[in-house]
């Protein structure tokens, strides 16, 4: 069985939690870490770290229980650099860190003897790096930034301290690893060749993340978030940091401090990109105005706090449900949310993403039983709500399309290799090759309910 975070883990952050309060400050910026992946001797200044290496918190780094991790030696192919590990299903590498923040992750790859393939997620499945491939004897060195938390709430700028009211057990177990004092690397592929790992602190401007479902980091598969594939299209030059949460509203982002922490940590120059509606529909629906009073007022909140801190927010309109009429087309079942949330943007001048809009197009393009193919299937039900690894993909590539569209001093972060997506023209689902994560689920996530 593949692993959710262990007993261990989620023990660890309940502990946090209880500590939050009585934290001292951040002590003094932290040396690198360097761990040498293998069965031979560490490279000076390393740490050695052979496939029998459990993670327990007294050693501070090792691999999570499930996949069978492997050692692989070849020296007499190559006696300098002989040693990695490899396993045939994903496996996890956790390191706890001194403090939490921005973190530059330098992965070597490699086999002196045959062809590899790696794919690197981070934290709760977030795709850093899609497909490494190297030819027998290369070795390639790729570098990634991830954003790590806890909960604790630093008092601030008018912030009081605190912390976020994470959800138990959802989010205290099952998404432990997103909470904890460590990073958790995710390598798999055909015949991953993992032979080092580098973390180091990064001194780079951050993405905050605020939305619900379909944008926050779903923990097992078939669930997908298009914010846990946004990461990959970026240059290690910018930190991505998910504050999003299923079954979410901008109400709750603000009642259970999540918009508290992200602006406690933000910096000048900073981005927030935020994204609610489907939750809100049924939260405000009985209320007089519905989305264009209280959505409205809630925006404009995130807006204020944002750049009370120097930051930059961007208002994105929520995604459209699977929903066909006869001729085809998308059925609306979100545009006064979209409606409001670009009205909003424009009296506050604020950018605006309409992935409503774009949403729209994509899901046509594909059809009425090609879109199936976009969302999650637990136990074989379309979950018309939820998308699955190929959808959040494409969703993820419509809202970096509209970065660079719209000329924000973002896009110069974006990775080279985005060459432009038009959602009416997606990718072909067959030729879909990110490899899934090992843990599954047929529970769907919190909200939007009976959609």
């Amino acid at each position: 069985m593949f692993p959710s975070p262990s007993a261990g883990r989620a023990a660890a952050l309940g502990l946090w939690l209880l500590l939050a309060l009585s934290a001292q400050a951040a002590p003094a910026a932290p040396a690198a870490l360097r761990f040498d992946f293998g069965s031979g001797p560490a490279a000076p200044g390393f740490v050695a770290v052979p496939a029998d290496t459990g993670f327990s918190r007294e050693r501070g780094y090792g691999f999570e229980p499930g996949a069978a991790v492997r050692d692989v030696s070849r020296p007499g192919i190559d006696p300098q650099r002989p040693d990695f590990v490899t396993a045939d299903k994903p496996f996890h590498f956790t390191a706890r860190l001194p403090s939490e923040g921005n973190w530059r992750v330098t992965v070597t790859l490699g086999d002196p003897a045959d062809a590899s393939v790696t794919t690197i997620k981070a934290e709760l499945r977030r795709l850093m790096v899609e497909r490494v491939e190297t030819a027998p004897g290369e070795f390639k060195r790729v570098s990634f930034v991830v954003n790590t938390r806890t909960p604790r709430i630093p008092a601030t700028g008018g912030i009081a301290a605190g912390q976020v009211r994470l959800k138990a057990p959802r989010e205290t177990t099952d998404e432990a690893w997103a909470w904890d004092d460590a990073l958790t690397l995710e390598f798999s592929n055909r015949q991953p060749a993992v032979r080092a790992v580098e973390i180091e602190p990064a001194d780079v401007p951050t993405v905050f993340l605020l939305g619900d479902s379909t944008v926050c980091d779903q923990s097992k598969e078939p669930f997908n978030s298009w914010g846990q594939m946004f990461t990959r299209f970026f240059k290690p030059t910018v930190a991505i940091a998910n504050h999003g949460e299923s079954g979410e509203t901008y109400r709750d982002s603000i009642g259970r401090r999540r918009l508290d922490k992200v602006l406690s940590a933000m910096r000048p120059g900073d981005w927030l990109l935020m994204q609610f509606g489907h939750n809100d529909q049924k939260q405000i629906a009985a209320q007089s105005g519905g989305p264009f009073t209280t959505y409205k007022a809630e925006i404009r909140k995130h807006v204020e706090g944002v750049r009370s801190r120097g930051g930059i927010p961007v208002i994105l309109s929520p995604m459209e449900r699977r929903g066909f009429d006869e001729n085809g087309k998308v059925r609306g079942s979100l545009a006064d949310y979209a409606t409001a949330a670009k009205a909003v943007a424009a009296e506050l001048d604020v950018a605006f993403i309409d992935l409503n809009a774009l949403s729209k197009p994509l899901y046509e393009a594909l059809g009425i039983e090609g879109s199936a193919r976009a969302f999650a299937a637990p136990q074989g039900k379309v979950d018309n709500t939820h998308h699955n690894n190929f959808g959040s993909y494409q969703l993820a590539k419509c809202v970096v399309q509209a970065i660079r569209q719209l000329k924000l001093p973002l896009a110069t972060h974006l990775d080279d290799d985005f060459k432009g997506f038009d959602p009416a023209r997606p990718d072909d689902p067959a030729a879909f090759a990110v490899p899934a994560s090992g843990a599954f689920t047929n529970q769907r996530p919190l909200g939007d309910e009976g959609r």
